[in-house]
């Protein structure tokens, strides 16, 4: 018998929210928009399997944040005593979720303009940068929680229109129920499979849960109430992204995904002509609300691997987030189409989510470390499966890319001699 009423539960959501904010994002709607497009619902399986790894994995950061009153970045440089491993444990990790943050924040940034494109008719080249200058401005000054608010209000307002028009446009349950539930990866899926996985399992979301969930609760005796939290919140950001995909197979299989405009069409049997309006502004809120924690996601991880203070009074901490959005304006001001750089962020963050993923697994499974509050076996089971399907799927992806270059460079070979 819970201690908790659904009062106390109701009141605490609050981590677990910021995360579902945080992977709802234009990734989200970019992804599975392009994967129900191109393969129907057949990469329904992808959204279970991440919406179970995430709620798994984002458990073991709460629990590890709430009983150690640490962040993860200290558990990873602390859970090995050989002073070689550990350097290069900080320096892999450091760098890979640095790595992700500057591509993530690039599509953030991308997509944020791709939804305000649509209103204004301006580049997104030209409008990511302005943008990117505005999210500087806000972490550089630090005072966030008002705006992230009123972004996470709009996000949810998106999702109810996504989940109410997938019940509109009445998909077909029996392959629903298949896609789900019989995992297969048709021809040239694969990297639409990484991305997918790399927009809903977002590396640098361990760290910030650490951090939030220390911060929310300070005994073990709450842990269910972080649990109850991850649960409610992750599920029903699973259910936004199966709506999305679901709603796409149904209403756009065959359409290429280019423009804001295109992403709409979806919308249209729920909002009619104005579906291209209320989907640029959820685009636009869902954008700019990643935007603001991504930076944020990287100086967390840095401050626990290094030992840094965890706000802007450290001034490592404070240009840390800085050089992540100035990283981020240059990469959104290519003019790469915005798709496909939203596509190709997620798509780096399922190559680099294995080597996060064994390092939050074998530091939350060390006695040492949390006593009682270890991973227990099917905990760990299920942690250590995330990790092989990620490292097998990323490795597959980085195989086919090797191909594709190694074709380049014998076709120039050949064309040139």
């Amino acid at each position: 018998m819970s201690k908790y009423t659904w009062k106390d539960k109701i009141k605490a959501i609050g981590p677990g929210a910021v995360i579902t904010a945080s992977f709802i994002g234009p990734g989200t709607v970019a992804s599975c928009t392009r994967a129900g497009a191109d393969f129907g619902y057949a990469l329904l399986w992808t959204v279970l399997f991440s919406t179970i790894a995430t709620i798994v994995l984002q458990e073991m950061s709460a629990r590890l944040g709430i009983v150690t009153q640490n962040g993860l970045g200290e558990a990873i440089a602390n859970t090995f005593e050989n002073s070689k491993l550990k350097k290069f444990s900080i320096w892999l990790v450091g760098i890979s979720i640095v790595s992700g943050c500057a591509a993530y924040i690039a599509g953030d940034l991308a997509g944020t303009a791709l939804g305000l494109s649509t209103l204004i008719e301006v580049k997104t080249n030209i409008l990511a940068p302005i943008i990117g200058v505005i999210v500087l401005g806000l972490v550089y000054k630090g005072s966030f929680k008002m705006l992230e608010r009123l972004l996470t209000i709009l996000v949810a307002l998106m999702a109810i229109i996504f989940v109410t028009t997938m019940i509109i446009t009445k998909p077909n349950l029996s392959e629903i129920f298949s896609g789900t539930f019989i995992p297969t990866i048709p021809e040239g899926s694969i990297f639409m499979v990484i991305a997918i996985i790399g927009t809903t399992i977002v590396p640098y979301n361990f760290f910030i849960h650490t951090a939030s969930a220390k911060n929310t609760w300070k005994n073990p005796d709450e842990l269910e109430l972080s649990k109850w939290d991850i649960y409610f919140s992750i599920s029903t950001g699973g259910l936004i992204t199966a709506a999305i995909l679901i709603t796409s197979a149904v209403m756009m299989r065959g359409v290429m995904v280019k423009t804001a405009a295109d992403l709409a069409i979806q919308l249209e049997p729920l909002l009619g002509k104005y579906a291209k309006y209320c989907l640029s502004l959820g685009i636009f809120a869902a954008g700019l609300s990643s935007a603001i924690a991504t930076p944020l996601g990287a100086s967390y991880t840095l401050a626990g691997l290094f030992g840094w203070r965890y706000d802007n009074s450290d001034n490592r901490f404070k240009i840390t987030n800085i050089l992540i959005v100035l990283m981020g304006i240059l990469g959104s001001a290519t003019g790469f189409n915005p798709i496909s750089l939203i596509l190709f962020s997620q798509f780096l963050n399922g190559i680099i989510l294995p080597v996060v993923v064994i390092y939050l697994v074998y530091s939350t499974s060390q006695k040492k470390l949390l006593g009682e509050y270890r991973n227990n076996k099917i905990q760990s089971t299920i942690g250590w499966i995330v990790a092989v399907i990620s490292l097998i799927l990323g490795g597959s992806s980085l195989i086919s890319a090797m191909k594709n270059i190694s074709s380049i460079f014998s076709w120039l070979y050949y064309t040139l001699n």
